[in-house]
């Protein structure tokens, strides 16, 4: 017998493709419409149902970028479908089908939700998701939004004005396609299930295994039964035929797969934050109406922050989601704010993400959400196992590790442990993606690719269109029900994501351990993209710091009303921000103008809020009172506390080889005519920073044009094309400061290198007008040490990482994240690199001819990417860097907050303000002062061990109290030494008191 079996495939791949689609629907009817265009930003459903709407014809051209249109939909289902009782004849379902034009995939596309006459919100209209539910008894009329959202996507790449509102023009982008009642054949529709997963399972399975080729014969004898001309009424012969492939149980030793309805939905990304106000309220439609019909169909939801949206503009929605959060359907996962960034947020923005989620989540719903929820961030901190458990939960989830370019996790399910030693039972779904459609290469490549195989038999797999395409569909849900149990198949089941963590920590109690971040080997871009973003981020952290401090030390001794309405307004706004294609800088152009002003009203409302403070606590007088928000002692001023300061005078630069020399009997720097550091030498060590034959301060430009991600990557091959800007427009002392200006392509920059009369860093202000296109900005610093790891801050501690490339691991993080500082070290001698809002760094060795390393600490100043937004990082930015000699990882610590928290001085009357406590160990670090969340008034403390090491400290309260307890995150009592004023730390330990009062 010949081999036909790819005749056979053909056949079925074109029955399935070009005859049974037009079989599903059997009979159509127009619906009358009507419509009306918003003019520019959408409106409610109650101010646009009062607009005058006019005849639309099938056909018409609508929709600028980023409009909107409303259709009146109305009409009746065609008497002579319907039996005597008014119903259609079993076996068909009446619907009403729209296509506002889609010409592409769900979520990057025009998009609809439908409305009923009272405002209530019936279902979203998306590509693959395209019918509305109608009653045939009853008249239809109903209102339709529909969005004109361009699809950015299809731009593959290239630089697009489509988004920016102002440059995105005006001409229609879709065409109205479709608005038209419709018949649908449950039969066929049934017939169609089983051929897509039939054909899926054999496509995915060995081309030797028998079950393969008993499932393409029976899918052929289904071909026979069925006569192409008379589908309808021979599915249910072609329905037999399948019936015993489609019966035959799953093998016991498949791999288990528990299906989590999902739908990640960006809460910016190539669409502005208010576009993410509809697209949730379009998918979580479609999920009430699918749960209606589906008790047993589960849908996992994260980000309080979208939850909050529903509530304030579609109370009517929300109403009904908290219905099905009681039934157990509709399930809050993640209990962050929103799905953030966890490279750059700093140590309290992190805990907040979750104190507001979390604490969301109890206030509307009563759920304590067990699970830390982030499948599509940019790698992640070594921070967080710590900050997940202090925020009481247990379990955490991710799926971009999945992207790394080059090693692979070797491992699904495994403890995650933090640099503080803490650990979380961690999930990596093998599906490799977090919007599966549950097809038959999916669930093979699950099953295959799942690498605890012999000791754990089961995964989760999210399944959805995502991006606003409106989630799992009535097709997912008819997947699932056929591969409960299929041979061939893994077996797949609707559950929700708690349901498999218990599932999968009760049969794997001992798992493998990952240790350290879960870096990502992709998208190292995203440490630099959109200056400004980050720039807001950093500066909104420390005036939050102030904002509560002050507040609280003025609430506490001067009774003065706390602003807890404004500081969760800020907090909210802030964390929102943080969402992961915000802060790392991959959006379009709207949503980073819409960053800057939105930073701008934090920064305006907190300077308020602290402005009011410092007033109530310096009092009416003509006194000169500096407030030190830090955590280490300044300027002759306490911690977190206000004195009286006297500034001593720095010395002006002095004429030194053409180029001019900065001492101030601490550090002597010295810096060429060319406007570069050739020389550091502190006064306590003697010893020289700058490795032999180097200058720092050096400005490096490179080509940056990575080969897909624009505004997401840094490719390893940017380092092969570099230009060092060595050639100067001037060089002049100013005041105390030495002034350099270069101009370079079509930029300048102009650095102020300063050297305080107190201070043992040099500091350098660099303002830059930046208009390059594709090219990244570093500023290198060749340092006479030979560290073969460097440190760099994140939250709550620090992480180490190599200087080298022995492996594959290593040599991936060519560019990497800190904080406030890096550090790099040999016994003995260290050097801090200091910064006030940059994030991406790259550090490593190089050769010495006479023998001996450089360890060499560059930062990435700017980037230029065109994808999503043509013209990122263009125009004015200030940047601040400060380099320590002979620093210890101590001393980066304090150096880190010195640049970012400046002192502020006021006119008062009294002489101090005391802080409101004190701690005796300066490793041990007071991150936040604030009032309880609940409102009590009770004093909340955040700090953490900083260093690295165990740290004993005593901690005094200047304030009354009643008692003093060891809290979570979320301040809740948790077990701890017994005495909460003097205790020990471990390395890295996050601790939060509340006061009692």
């Amino acid at each position: 017998m010949h081999d036909d079996r790819r005749i056979v495939e053909a056949r079925i791949a074109r029955f399935a493709d070009k005859r049974l689609p037009s079989a599903v629907y059997q009979a159509y009817s127009p619906a009358t419409i009507t419509a009306w265009t918003a003019p520019d930003e959408p409106v409610p459903f109650t101010e646009a149902v009062t607009k005058k709407f006019s005849p639309i014809d099938i056909g018409t051209a609508w929709g600028k970028p980023w409009g909107t249109m409303w259709i009146h939909a109305t009409g009746s289902v065609p008497p002579e479908w319907l039996d005597k009782q008014g119903r259609p004849p079993r076996g068909t379902v009446a619907e009403l089908l729209v296509d506002p034009g889609f010409t592409g995939g769900p979520g990057f596309n025009a998009e609809a939700l439908a409305f009923r006459p009272d405002g209530s919100t019936v279902k979203a209209i998306s590509p693959f998701n395209a019918y509305v539910p109608v009653d045939p008894g009853e008249p239809l009329d109903l209102y339709i939004e529909a969005a004109a959202n361009p699809d950015i996507m299809k731009s593959a790449f290239s630089p697009t004005n489509l988004g920016d509102k102002t440059t995105a023009g005006s001409g229609p982008l879709y065409r109205l396609s479709r608005v038209e009642f419709a018949l649908r054949n449950t039969m066929v529709w049934a017939l169609q299930q089983d051929i897509a997963v039939l054909t899926g399972l054999m496509h995915a399975l060995p081309e030797d295994l028998p079950r393969r080729h008993e499932i393409l014969r029976a899918l052929e004898r289904m071909l026979d039964a069925v006569d192409p001309e008379d589908i309808r009424g021979t599915a249910s012969a072609g329905r037999a035929e399948l019936r015993e492939v489609l019966e035959r149980p799953a093998y016991a030793s498949a791999h288990n797969l528990i299906a989590v309805g999902h739908a990640h939905i960006d809460s910016a990304w190539l669409w502005p934050i208010r576009e993410t106000v509809r697209k949730c309220a379009r998918t979580f439609s479609n999920m009430i109406e699918l749960m209606d019909r589906r008790p047993d169909f589960r849908f996992a939801c994260s980000s309080a922050q979208q939850f909050a949206w529903i509530k304030e503009f579609y109370p009517e929605l929300f109403e009904r989601i908290k219905a099905k959060v009681a039934a157990g359907q509709f399930v809050p996962v993640g209990g962050m704010w929103v799905e953030s960034d966890t490279n750059m947020p700093g140590g309290e923005a992190m805990a907040r993400q979750f104190v507001a989620g979390k604490r969301f989540f109890w206030d509307e719903f009563g759920i304590d959400t067990p699970e830390a929820w982030l499948p599509d961030s940019f790698g992640y901190s070594a921070a967080l196992p710590q900050i997940v458990r202090s925020s009481g939960s247990d379990y955490f989830l991710t799926q971009k590790i999945s992207w790394n370019q080059t090693n692979k996790m070797p491992h699904h399910t495994f403890l995650w442990e933090g640099i503080d030693g803490t650990r979380v039972f961690t999930h990596f779904p093998p599906v490799d993606k977090y919007n599966s459609d549950l097809s038959g290469s999916d669930l093979a490549h699950a099953q295959s690719n799942y690498r605890e195989k012999g000791a754990g038999t089961v995964s989760l797999v999210p399944f959805g269109w995502g991006d606003g395409g409106g989630g799992p569909t009535r097709e997912m849900l008819a997947v699932a029900d056929r591969t409960k149990s299929l041979e061939g198949s893994p077996t797949v089941s609707l559950g929700s994501p708690v349901e498999f963590f218990h599932r999968a920590q009760a049969e794997y109690p001992n798992p493998p351990v990952w240790s350290g971040e879960l870096y990502l080997e992709i998208h190292r871009g995203t440490y630099t993209s959109q200056a400004n973003t980050k720039q807001g981020n950093r500066r909104s952290e420390h005036l939050l710091r102030e904002a509560e401090l002050w507040a609280a030390t003025a609430a506490v001794r001067g009774d003065v009303e706390y602003p807890y309405d404004d500081l969760e307004h800020v907090w909210r706004l802030v964390l929102l921000q943080q969402f992961h294609d915000i802060l790392p800088g991959s959006s379009i152009a709207w949503v980073h103008q819409d960053a800057e002003r939105n930073y701008a009203a934090v920064s305006k409302r907190l300077e308020a809020v602290i402005g009011s403070a410092l007033t109530s606590l310096a009092g009416k007088g003509r006194k000169a009172l500096t407030f030190n928000a830090g955590p280490y002692f300044r300027s002759g001023v306490a911690a977190l506390g206000a004195g009286t300061v006297t500034t001593p005078d720095s010395s002006a630069p002095k004429p030194y080889r053409r180029g001019f020399v900065l001492d101030n009997g601490l550090l002597r720097v010295q810096i060429s005519a060319k406007g570069l550091v050739t020389s550091m030498v502190d006064a306590a060590s003697g010893r020289e920073a700058i490795a032999p034959g180097s200058v720092g301060n050096l400005l490096q430009l490179h080509r940056d044009t990575p080969n897909e991600w624009d505004a997401w990557d840094i490719d390893e091959f940017y380092r092969r094309t570099v230009t060092d800007l060595v050639d100067l427009d001037s060089i002049l002392p100013e005041g105390n400061d030495v002034v350099v200006t270069r101009s370079f392509g079509e930029s300048t920059i102009v650095q102020r290198l300063s050297l305080p009369a107190d201070s043992h860093a040099l500091q350098i202000t660099n303002e830059i007008d930046w208009h390059e296109t594709e090219k990244l900005l570093k500023l290198s610093f060749p340092l006479d040490v030979h560290a073969d790891r460097s440190a760099s801050e994140t939250q709550f501690g620090h992480v180490f990482r190599p200087t080298h490339s022995n492996t594959s691991w290593d040599f991936a993080k060519f560019e990497i994240c800190a904080h406030r500082w890096v550090h790099v070290a040999e016994t003995g001698y260290g050097v801090a690199v200091t910064n006030d809002s940059t994030y991406g760094h790259d550090i490593g060795r190089q050769a010495r001819d006479a023998g001996g390393t450089t360890t060499t600490v560059r930062l990435s100043l700017l980037r230029a990417p065109r994808f999503p937004d043509p013209h990122t990082d263009q125009g004015r930015h200030v940047l601040r860097v400060a380099v320590r000699p002979n620093a210890t990882i101590g001393d980066a610590v304090e150096e880190g907050y010195r640049i970012n928290l400046t002192p502020r001085t006021v006119k008062g009357a009294v002489d101090a303000v005391e802080p409101l406590l004190q701690v005796s160990n300066p490793a041990v670090v007071v991150e936040a002062v604030k009032l309880a969340e609940d409102r009590s008034g009770d004093v909340i403390v955040r700090l953490y061990e900083s260093r690295g090491g165990r740290a004993r400290t005593t901690i005094t309260p200047d304030f009354d109290y009643a008692a003093v307890e060891f809290t979570d995150l979320l301040e809740r009592p948790v077990d701890g030494p017994a005495d909460a004023l003097d205790f020990e730390l471990r390395a890295f330990q996050l601790v939060t008191l509340r006061f009692r009062r």
